[in-house]
């Protein structure tokens, strides 16, 4: 069932992307090189792994998107890698148990719920795309045990543990 959460600043350490729906991989699949790469460098991490979508094209299948790892405190980054801050308010949530392949029913369910409350989501529409302040799809997972059924024929599929979160504006 959706709920509204109350969520504090958490830094974190990602990567950006802009990709397609096909082409999510790319930028997901980078949290397990994020996670060992702060390991590496002794930072500590702070929370699960995230997918962030800050826009998607209305009029296409385009979207920008970054995967990120919360770290306790800051972190000096290199290459592609940025720090930032997940900003800290209200967010809907909804907890998502499955395959991946769910998770497009689950946002939608949580996004309608969101209607019907009458949450004004943290959303702008302009330049053709949805920008979003903060939207996220937390994997609440060991991220070892994380991957794709398909990466995996000899184990049997993980299905991932996903708590979707769009920032609501106001109180």
């Amino acid at each position: 069932m959706p709920e509204i959460v109350e969520l504090p600043d958490r830094p974190y350490v990602g990567v950006r992307g802009a990709i397609t729906m096909n082409t999510i991989p790319v930028v997901a699949d980078r949290i397990g090189e994020i996670a060992g790469w702060l390991l590496g460098r002794g930072a500590a991490i702070a929370g699960a792994p995230f997918l962030r979508y800050e826009s998607f094209d209305t009029e296409g299948d385009g979207l920008v998107m970054q995967a990120g790892v919360p770290v306790a405190g800051p972190v000096e980054v290199e290459g592609d890698y940025f720090a930032a801050v997940l900003p800290a308010g209200r967010y809907a949530t909804l907890t998502h148990r499955g395959h991946f392949d769910g998770l497009v029913e689950a946002t939608r369910v949580l996004l309608a719920w969101g209607e019907e409350q009458g949450l004004k989501w943290d959303m702008t529409e302009g330049d053709g795309a949805e920008h979003w302040g903060c939207r996220l799809e937390v994997y609440n997972t060991d991220p070892p045990r994380r991957e794709r059924p398909r990466q995996l024929p000899h184990r049997p599929p993980v299905p991932p543990v996903l708590t979707t979160r769009p920032a609501v504006r106001g109180t």
